[in-house]
């Protein structure tokens, strides 16, 4: 009857990461975002966005990997 316990435990964390994992959407590219003092920034791969925190996440022209979040852009279009 111990068993029951961890076993309902596991169940409930293992749900809180499957939560975490389907906060991100795919967004194909290329995009344009327009950060908060009016510049633009290009990338010409897909973004991730954290539906969350709207977060971005995206690879820059040196292929690094580069996070904007909420309060660092205005708005983001993508796509051909």
């Amino acid at each position: 009857m111990k068993k029951l316990p961890l076993i309902f435990l596991l169940s409930f964390f293992s749900c809180e990461v499957i939560d975490e994992l389907t906060d991100i959407e795919e967004i194909k590219g290329p995009c344009t975002i327009v950060l908060k003092d009016g510049s633009t920034l290009e990338t010409t791969e897909d973004i991730e966005l954290s539906v969350r925190t709207q977060a971005i996440t995206y690879r820059d022209e040196n292929k690094k990997l580069r996070s904007l979040f909420k309060d660092d852009y205005q708005s983001y279009t993508c796509g051909n």
